[in-house]
């Protein structure tokens, strides 16, 4: 930490997570999968109305290539965090970008939090009477006060760094 800057980028890397990820992309495309193998190999007919091969063609691919392209967004999210001269940048690659002026901060305290029940979970996450919530994995972060009464979180793996960056900018006036 030089010159009382922070910079920390954090990634979505919980094995249960990617683990939850495969599962659900075999569930929606092994079943396409086996529809076409069905009907176009073996001549079998789902339903009444089964689908004609022309659809079959076109969406077992999307249904195939949806999980790999969904996963690989997922895989490119990141939450960075940077205090610096023109603010604090909270950064949720590839959904938002925000910007909090010194200004607008009353007051910063790294803190332990319960993700689940305080937010439903990590990511982008609005809490019933927390306010917003930015993080990507564990239970600390840092709980920001604004001058106008909102409340934002942020997830930190290293959250009294975080909030030490912060409290001197706040104390320099800046």
């Amino acid at each position: 930490m030089e010159n009382n800057n922070f910079y920390e980028v954090q990634r979505f890397r919980q094995f249960w997570l990617w683990g939850l990820m495969l599962i659900v992309c075999l569930a929606v495309s092994l079943p396409f999968c086996w529809l076409l193998y069905e009907q176009l190999i073996l001549g079998r007919q789902w339903g009444d109305r089964p689908l004609g091969p022309t659809v079959l063609y076109i969406i077992t691919p999307v249904f195939i290539l949806l999980g790999p392209v969904i996963s690989y967004m997922f895989y490119q999210m990141r939450l960075e965090t940077r205090v610096g001269e023109a603010g604090l940048l909270i950064n949720f690659f590839p959904l938002t970008k925000r910007i909090i002026a010194y200004d607008e901060i009353k007051t910063c305290q790294a803190c332990t939090y319960r993700p689940v029940r305080e937010y439903g979970g990590w990511g982008i996450r609005y809490g019933w009477k927390k306010g917003i919530a930015y993080n990507v994995s564990g239970n600390q972060g840092v709980q920001l006060e604004l001058v106008h009464g909102k409340r934002l979180l942020i997830g930190s793996q290293r959250p009294n760094e975080l909030a030490q960056a912060i409290n001197v900018r706040l104390s320099q006036g800046l």
